[in-house]
């Protein structure tokens, strides 16, 4: 059944948006974190108090793996069997100031316990993370370049085809000392 909008009133998308989110086992929190959205704006939104901007929405449908017009809608679609996201509805983490770009490849569903990212790093660039939950561990596989990882007061360079598997419940830095660009695969897990 699709909800008709009379009157020029905006779609009320808290509803859809809660049911999303909690069908992914995705928190407030969670949701807020992935699509760089406040806790509370969620919360209003999904309680109706408010409607989000284009750019927020576009957020959203992004962190949820979904097309923006199925959050606008309040229509209940089936499940696939396989669901294909294209390369741009992929969410993207971008830190050009730092000089890396984080896409999350891992479904929202599992955010929180098991993570995986494509770390995208220039020449020059770092991805610097503070101390993540106690037993939170990364296990991060170079695909081009090379990288230097330093956790706590350690430092060691990751060739090529290299994996480095460390405890991610200490400050750590994966920074880009070469010349070209370096691409890795990032997964986090946590106990």
């Amino acid at each position: 059944m699709t909800k008709t909008l009379t009157n020029n009133a905006p779609p009320e998308v808290g509803a859809t948006l809660q049911r999303m989110r909690l069908a992914r086992g995705l928190t407030l929190e969670d949701l807020s974190r992935i699509a760089g959205v406040s806790k509370s704006m969620l919360s209003q939104i999904e309680r109706e108090k408010a409607n989000p901007t284009i750019a927020i929405t576009w957020r959203l449908a992004n962190a949820l793996g979904v097309e923006i017009g199925e959050l606008l809608s309040s229509e209940v679609r089936s499940v696939d069997l396989i669901r294909i996201v294209d390369a741009h509805e992929t969410p993207t983490l971008p830190g050009a100031h730092a000089g890396y770009s984080l896409r999350i490849l891992g479904p929202m569903d599992l955010a929180g316990k098991y993570e995986w990212y494509e770390l995208t790093l220039a020449p020059g660039g770092e991805l610097k993370s503070q101390a993540h939950d106690p037993g939170t561990s990364e296990h991060l596989t170079v695909i081009t370049g090379a990288v230097e990882l330093e956790v706590g007061a350690e430092k060691k360079k990751i060739k090529h085809g290299g994996t480095a598997r460390y405890p991610a419940d200490h400050d750590h830095v994966i920074r880009n000392v070469g010349k070209t660009e370096a691409k890795a695969l990032l997964v986090v897990v946590q106990r």
